[in-house]
């Protein structure tokens, strides 16, 4: 029976592929200043088409507060999105893309697309399900 002790560690490893792509990615598309996790924010913006909180940002992406805020104070900082206070309660920042931020949607697309074609290489549409259903398991036993 094959050892399954070092499911972390495969996890980990998966993770860090995965991110080295990415930024190769970004890399050859002249992105130096973006890490995988502005990606994460920066999908969120692209798939709600209109604005985010703060709150549903750190959420969504499983952040802390403070993570959060300096990951969106970078990508205001670079001109990608806008950081907005709420007209009803000044203590919710609203999250919205810029034009250039929305710039970026095409290519942050194309490296989903060179990601997922690689991790699901040589799998079937019921393989696919069996893992996302695994890792969702493993995410809500921890």
């Amino acid at each position: 029976m094959k050892n399954t002790n070092h499911i972390i560690s495969l996890i980990s490893t998966i993770r860090d592929k995965a991110n080295k792509l990415i930024l190769a990615e970004l890399k050859k598309n002249s992105i130096d200043d973006l890490a995988p996790t502005h990606g994460e924010i920066l999908q969120i913006l692209f798939h709600s088409h209109k604005s985010v909180t703060m709150q549903d940002l750190a959420q969504k992406i499983n952040r802390d507060k403070s993570t959060i805020t300096a990951l969106v104070n970078k990508l205001a900082k670079l001109g990608f999105i806008e950081k907005i206070k709420s007209i009803d309660d000044n203590r919710v920042t609203i999250i919205v893309l810029t034009k250039k931020g929305w710039e970026l949607e095409k290519i942050f697309n194309d490296i989903s697309k060179i990601l997922l074609d690689k991790v699901y290489k040589d799998f079937t549409n019921k393989e696919k399900k069996e893992v996302i259903n695994v890792l969702e398991k493993i995410k809500n036993n921890i």
